[in-house]
């Protein structure tokens, strides 16, 4: 090993503990924070949908009108919701506002609320499915997904 390297072997064995987990902590608590700032953004943005399609709404704008409702532009949504954008603390507390939650609301880790996209492309596949085969391709299907839920 040459001197530097021994050097950099010996500083980085000597940090202590409580500054290895400061840094720990630094570098993954805003990952953190962003990721549950998102997932409540987008309860509130589901939340939002229902209630406009309930009340005779059509999906078309939605996105656009949710985005005018938190006071930002559209595109500042886009990114918001697709994580290319983290909320930060003024963000978050505007979107709360606007959607009259308290405040640190969306900071609050908790369970997600009804299906995500993903989940509502999968029932809708397997409604397509289902409806579009005879009673022998359902009972199929019922056994593979009992079958897979056992697994």
């Amino acid at each position: 090993m040459n001197a530097s390297v021994k050097t950099l072997y010996v500083f980085v064995n000597t940090i202590p503990d409580k500054l290895v987990k400061f840094f720990h902590n630094a570098v993954f608590v805003d990952t953190s924070i962003s990721t549950i700032r998102r997932q409540n953004a987008l309860s509130l943005f589901q939340k939002f949908v229902e209630a406009r399609v309930a009340a005779g709404g059509q999906p078309k704008g939605l996105e656009a009108a949710f985005a005018e409702k938190l006071g930002i532009s559209g595109a500042t949504w886009s990114m918001a919701k697709s994580g290319a954008r983290p909320i930060g603390d003024r963000m978050a507390r505007q979107f709360e506002h606007q959607c009259q939650m308290p405040a640190g609301w969306l900071d609050e880790e908790r369970e997600p609320e009804g299906m995500s996209h993903a989940e509502q492309q999968f029932v809708a596949l397997a409604l397509k499915t289902w409806r579009g085969t005879n009673s022998d391709g359902r009972k199929r299907l019922r056994t593979l997904l009992k079958t897979w839920d056992e697994a």
